[in-house]
């Protein structure tokens, strides 16, 4: 009987708030969803701005999400009122718990400072080729916390963005300086050789135009002179590109019959000495 009596109190109450509350709840949800389509819409509309004005891919998801999560937040206000609650103790709690959490997020507050610096800054941007707290690779996305950069083989780097904001930073936007290195005869004609290596280097479409490969003589050794050559290969074909090129530096000096020299020694035989 008692429990008869509880379970018809329970559905009294029930029945209850949604004949005081059931305009209310129903209100809120349509603002919910309202404010979840608005900011959809507006997340778009900023992102296709962003194209047409030609800003960063990074920057403009940066704003759009800004923009999304301003009107979802008006919306949830809006939805709270509803109920008559107001948001003054809420925002008073959340601010003692993050002033009481400071401390112990440090390293993750330090990240998204650092985030933001980096997405306002744009001293890289995705696409780009960076070397950065002794890696390289190509930038494959940036958010507020890190960064992710994607080798040649595939390999995904990700590094917190507090070791990228104050540190030494090499952008080379979409290719990598590579460097290489070979040894002539004394007997040959440098500049020739030098005018050999050119062609052979310029036979690949794949590196960049622009900065034209730089060629000359590098040293002077025991058995050969050094001709050293540099050029700005694909990051993404970085090792790829530098092994095909000396490989056709190779071809190419021995089809011009310019000799690569190896290390040659004279050695001397001393007579042993005369015993007496």
């Amino acid at each position: 009987m008692e429990q008869m009596e509880t379970l018809q109190t329970l559905i009294n109450k029930v029945i209850e708030f949604f004949v005081d509350y059931s305009f209310q709840v129903i209100g809120a949800i349509i603002v919910l969803i309202a404010g979840v389509y608005v900011g959809n819409r507006i997340s778009l509309f900023i992102v296709k701005l962003c194209e047409k004005k030609k800003l960063d891919i990074t920057l403009s998801h940066f704003l759009a999400s800004i923009g999304k999560i301003v009107v979802i937040a008006f919306a949830v206000i809006i939805a709270l009122s509803k109920f008559g609650i107001t948001i003054t103790p809420f925002v008073a709690a959340i601010g003692a718990a993050a002033f009481g959490a400071t401390y112990a997020i440090q390293g993750p507050l330090s990240n998204y400072g650092a985030g933001l610096a980096i997405i306002l800054g744009r001293p890289f941007v995705v696409g780009d080729t960076i070397e950065v707290a002794g890696v390289f690779g190509v930038v494959d996305s940036v958010q507020l916390s890190h960064i992710t950069l994607r080798t040649e083989d595939g390999v995904i780097i990700t590094i917190p963005n507090k070791q990228i904001v104050g540190e030494i930073l090499h952008n080379s936007n979409g290719y990598r300086i590579a460097e290489g290195k070979v040894g002539i005869s004394y007997s040959d004609d440098p500049e020739r050789a030098i005018l050999v290596i050119g062609e052979a280097i310029a036979a690949f479409a794949e590196l960049q135009e622009g900065p034209p490969p730089q060629i000359g003589i590098g040293g002077f050794g025991d058995s050969a002179i050094t001709i050293d050559y540099r050029f700005w290969a694909p990051t993404k074909k970085y090792i790829e590109t530098l092994h095909a090129v000396n490989l056709a530096v190779y071809k190419a000096l021995g089809k011009a019959e310019i000799s690569i020299p190896f290390p040659q020694r004279v050695v001397t035989m001393a007579a042993p000495p005369r015993s007496f």
